[in-house]
């Protein structure tokens, strides 16, 4: 029996058997004799391939073609019609339909379109499984629990959907622009094409022009003598990714502009007119606003680039997200250097969560993978991760003995003294704020973040 089902929703008896019958020995098929019966089935088990008769006594066939495509768009529609009504017949292959057929049907025929239709099926679904093999080896990898995180994502996959929309991407250094870009092109139609990175700042002011558009023969001293192809002309059919573009000099943006308007640039000495469709993807950890009120940046290429613009939250405002990051970092790490890293010891994680950083989610990768190539396992420690002390220490104010846990000839563990004082005054600091937590971390000198986290260790 055929893996492929076909439905038939005609109101002729003889039709529905005879197509039955005949079909019944190659494939699944299913027979309506109403236009509601046929839409209930395939909203509760869509086919492959559709029998449609247009003249049905309920719903108007090509009414009913409409709400089958709303079900499924995959669905592969056959018209079936008692006459030749040459405008019926458009208005349904506008709809979607993949053919029609003529009443009587001549079952050499049919079959062959039949035929025909299912290997369309089929080459479609083996694209289709191409691409997820293909998403699944290539797709960057995101690591993260938070909203923020989550909110962005949700904004790549549905920008991601247009071929050519220009869209800039705004974060601090080490936020993960690039990734972002990666995952907006592997997310788009042209994911097979090519995705070029290009850090503006680091291209000298001279080669800016001949780097992006390239250049012709002879063009200037030094050229190549057959010429060479610009990041532009690279990255046809995919995504060109502008990393740093506040450092773009005015003169370049200048022609990038133009060539956003139409996709069409000249070569560095050239007098034929290139024309190239590629998706643009900028970014910045500068403030454009500024950067346009220095006449450092042109107004009008910023709204041309951030036509989307997505906005990388930094690691220190999703807190949420560090431990998963640093789990995922270890666990990446300890493959490449072939260690046996188990987890993070708790002091370690109080001591990531309350470290400012600076540099994002670089400094944390950087700093887990320099603390697994020194460690011995099975867990990461403080010492191994060796962060700096970005602030003398405070002076611990002056208690008397009796404030403190009475030292008994049994002796006493340091660490669970070190908790109930810390849960004492947790608790009064939300007792004095009447479970404020912002302005009980502001008692205690702290970030709300870290006190949230040290809340939670102190139950």
């Amino acid at each position: 029996m055929s893996t492929y089902t076909i439905y038939i929703i005609d109101d002729e008896q003889a039709i529905r058997t005879g197509l039955t019958r005949e079909l019944s020995g190659a494939y699944t098929v299913q027979a309506f004799g109403t236009a509601k019966e046929g839409i209930s089935a395939v909203q509760n088990t869509p086919p492959d391939l559709l029998l449609l008769d247009i003249g049905l006594p309920d719903i108007n066939g090509i009414d009913v073609l409409k709400t089958i495509k709303t079900i499924s768009a995959d669905i592969v529609v056959v018209m079936i019609t008692a006459y030749e009504d040459i405008n019926t017949v458009i208005s349904a292959m506008k709809l979607g339909a993949y053919d029609y057929v003529v009443k009587p049907l001549h079952m050499d025929s049919l079959e062959i379109t039949i035929s025909n239709a299912l290997e369309t099926i089929r080459l479609r679904k083996e694209v289709q499984l191409l691409q997820e093999k293909y998403l699944a080896e290539n797709l960057p990898c995101f690591v993260g629990e938070s909203d923020s995180l989550q909110d962005v994502m949700e904004l790549i996959t549905k920008v991601a959907k247009s071929p050519d929309t220009p869209i800039m991407i705004l974060g601090e250094t080490g936020t993960g622009k690039e990734l972002m870009a990666s995952a907006i092109h592997y997310r788009s139609p042209h994911y097979k094409g090519p995705f070029v990175p290009v850090n503006c700042a680091a291209i000298p002011k001279d080669l800016v022009e001949s780097e992006l558009f390239g250049y012709e023969q002879g063009a200037f001293s030094g050229a190549r003598a057959s010429g060479k192809k610009g990041l532009i002309d690279e990255a046809a059919g995919g995504t060109l990714f502008l990393d740093e573009i506040g450092d773009l000099h005015l003169d370049a943006q200048a022609k990038l502009l133009r060539f956003l308007e139409d996709g069409e640039f000249y070569r560095v000495g050239g007098t034929t007119k290139m024309k190239v469709t590629t998706r643009i993807v900028s970014a910045t950890n500068k403030n454009p606003e500024e950067l346009m009120a220095a006449e450092r940046f042109r107004a009008d290429l910023y709204f041309r680039l951030a036509v989307i613009k997505i906005e990388v939250p930094s690691l220190n405002n999703r807190p949420d997200d560090i431990m998963p990051l640093a789990m995922h970092f270890l666990s990446q790490f300890s493959t490449k250097f072939n260690k046996r890293f188990s987890g993070i010891t708790q002091g370690a994680m109080q001591v990531m969560m309350e470290h400012a950083w600076t540099g994002n989610v670089r400094e944390l990768k950087n700093m887990i993978e320099r603390g697994v190539l020194v460690g011995n396992g099975p867990e990461l420690t403080v010492r191994d991760l060796d962060i700096p002390s970005q602030a003398p220490a405070k002076p611990k104010p002056t208690a008397n003995a009796d404030e403190y846990p009475p030292l008994s000839p049994e002796g006493i563990d340091l660490d669970e003294a070190h908790q109930a004082i810390e849960k004492h005054y947790i608790e009064e600091a939300l007792r004095i704020t009447g479970g404020n937590e912002t302005k009980a971390a502001e008692l205690l000198n702290m970030n709300r973040h870290t006190f949230r986290y040290r809340r939670k260790k102190c139950g």
